[in-house]
């Protein structure tokens, strides 16, 4: 469990790969835009910090959570990666709705990275309050979108060992 007052997305940036030669997805999903923008804009932040050209950074929004493993599919299809970033974020609700959309979009994940040779990284939030969504997309815990793309990095370089 994250403590109050710790940033969870600072790392050592002398311990990331060198990125110059990595191409990435990002798939964003629209439902709670507010979060999904925060998560997103961490995201870029940190791979353009570590040495991504930001034309080697391809950019999808799609509707909501469900809909990110079908564009992370075609992105992996036909934009020759080295790591895609799904980034969404569900908050629960009143209904059983919250459930099925994080089951779905976690397995959906899970499978992409079983049968692809492209890691997908799941950057979806899972909350019961807005305001942990808010704390998670650049707020006191820090940029969970940092954290992915730190993820993705690491994961593309495993790719080409």
């Amino acid at each position: 469990m994250a403590t109050v007052n710790k940033n969870l997305s600072e790392y050592d940036k002398n311990t990331i790969p060198n990125a110059k030669d990595f191409r990435f997805g990002i798939v964003v999903s629209e439902w709670n835009e507010n979060i999904t923008s925060g998560l997103y804009k961490g995201a870029i932040e940190a791979l353009l910090e570590n040495g991504v050209p930001q034309e080697n950074i391809v950019s999808w929004n799609v509707p909501g959570s469900f809909e990110l493993v079908y564009a992370a599919k075609k992105m992996i299809a036909t934009q020759n990666l080295d790591a895609v970033i799904a980034i969404g974020s569900v908050i629960q609700g009143e209904t059983k709705h919250f459930d099925f959309v994080c089951e779905a979009v976690s397995q959906g994940i899970k499978d992409l990275n079983v049968l692809t040779d492209v890691p997908v990284i799941f950057c979806v939030l899972t909350d019961n309050t807005m305001q942990q969504a808010i704390d998670r997309s650049g707020g006191i815990h820090g940029n969970k979108g940092t954290e992915a793309a730190i993820v993705a990095i690491k994961m593309a370089e495993i790719k080409h060992r």
